[in-house]
């Protein structure tokens, strides 16, 4: 909304309400001499004119050389195209808001968007149902766990180590605080979750079990069938951490029997921002509904008949007692949520199928390039993967990608960020963004710093 700066009557007004002669009597309280030092030191010049300053932000603006970055960075963040229609109405007034109104029936756009958001995750995830969103998917994580342990009553969280590192931090955060103890299990030769491994270290102790796929690696787990039966085997739920433009072509959660589903929902229509905003998924069966963290928005008829919606299920601390709060995370992503909703409504399952399909064959393009052109060394060759993967290349990784910035490319992801024995390592993903002209200079550049090697 735009704001409009008081005017000189009011200010005059609001002064002789309080008794005061001008806005200098304000700061009485601070001295003379400081305030006067003050004026001295900021020496701010006059306001200009609208016209006058974005004259003088377009004179800065020029002042930057050379094209945009080429990006091939993903791990959890993706540079999708979001249509325009996306930002044209998570913008509009009734919903670019501060916060949601206390009594939140009275904003019924407002519910009935999030409540249409829960409905586009349960047909993407093919799940019963979703809460209104969480932070992003590393809380997300953490949450299913807890929800795991007050399912179970059991206090042992497993995890693959195929989940993103970051998430991994985060959930240790959690389940330590709540001296929850947490088991990393490691991966197999093809980047997949290792179910021997799993099948060693899983017990009637455990809560729940917790997968990713594709995994952080970008390798898809081909063996969800087997892991969910040695999960449920063992009294434990099974958690599931998605990359939600991959079901396009994937097969959804549901026919894995997954327990419970995570996620993070930036690729559907929320642009990259530094870590967030982002959106959280979390979507579940509907025999753990009393166990979600947040909150649901449900459908129902008013006195005359019409319809409309409610808050469901609020379990929160800020609405109910402590001791009986599934989570103390108080605020869901509404906008994001809402900018998701409106982005899975425009595309539909064709488009999200259409994205899928660009992604997967691009990346494969490149892989094979590297492969054969290049020849580069590919970390698990002989797995599956969506629109990411692992590249070694013989110096430093950190070195080499900042040879490719000097040709404008960000070329991936250095594994030595999280893990310190694979420091000639590299994530490259690929996204519909990334042109066959952008995959053919990424190709021509890395001859060309190779070469130099």
């Amino acid at each position: 909304m735009t704001y409009f700066p008081h005017t000189p009557q009011e200010i005059r007004e609001m002064l002789n309400t309080i008794g005061l002669e001008s806005i200098e009597d304000l700061f009485s309280e601070i001295p003379e001499e400081i305030r006067q030092k003050a004026k001295e030191n900021f020496k701010i010049p006059a306001s200009p004119s609208e016209i006058d300053l974005l004259e003088e932000i377009k004179n800065i603006a020029r002042k930057n050389i050379g094209k945009e970055y080429i990006s091939f960075l993903g791990g959890g963040a993706y540079k999708h195209y979001i249509p325009p229609f996306v930002k044209l109405v998570s913008l509009f007034p009734t919903f670019y808001t501060a916060y949601t109104p206390y009594q939140p029936e009275i904003s019924q756009g407002v519910l009935q968007s999030i409540f249409e958001y829960q409905s586009l995750i349960c047909d993407l995830t093919g799940m019963e149902v979703a809460n209104a969103s969480l932070y992003e998917a590393g809380s997300g994580i953490a949450e299913a766990a807890l929800m795991s342990v007050r399912i179970t009553g059991k206090k042992e969280v497993i995890a693959s180590s195929g989940l993103n590192p970051e998430y991994i931090s985060v959930l240790k955060t959690y389940l330590q605080a709540q001296n929850i103890e947490l088991k990393i299990i490691p991966l197999d030769e093809k980047g997949e979750t290792d179910v021997d491994f799993l099948e060693k270290n899983i017990s009637p102790k455990t809560s729940g079990v917790i997968i990713q796929n594709p995994n952080f690696f970008g390798v898809i787990e081909t063996k969800l069938k087997d892991i969910e039966e040695l999960i449920h085997k063992n009294n434990a739920l099974f958690i599931l951490s998605i990359y939600p433009i991959s079901l396009g072509i994937l097969k959804p959660p549901s026919e894995y029997n997954v327990d419970i589903v995570v996620g993070e929902g930036q690729s559907l229509g929320i642009p990259l921002g530094f870590g967030g905003p982002y959106l959280g998924i979390l979507a579940t069966k509907k025999e753990f509904i009393r166990q979600i963290p947040g909150r649901i928005v449900g459908e129902t008829i008013d006195l005359e008949g019409e319809r409309g919606f409610v808050n469901t299920l609020q379990t929160r601390e800020q609405h109910i007692r402590r001791a009986k709060a599934t989570s103390n995370i108080c605020t869901n992503e509404a906008l994001s949520a809402i900018s998701a909703a409106v982005y899975m409504a425009i595309l539909g399952k064709k488009g999200i199928k259409k994205i899928a399909e660009v992604c997967f064959s691009r990346a494969h393009y490149l892989r094979e390039r590297m492969q054969k052109e290049v020849n580069l060394e590919i970390t698990y060759p002989n797995s599956h993967f969506f629109n990411e993967f692992v590249i070694k290349i013989p110096e430093n990784s950190e070195n080499f990608l900042k040879k490719l910035e000097e040709k404008k490319i960000l070329g991936g992801i250095p594994l030595s960020k999280f893990y310190k024995d694979r420091d000639k390592e590299i994530l490259v993903a690929v996204t519909e963004r990334n042109s066959l002209e952008e995959l053919e200079y990424y190709i021509k550049s890395l001859k060309e710093v190779l070469k130099k090697n």
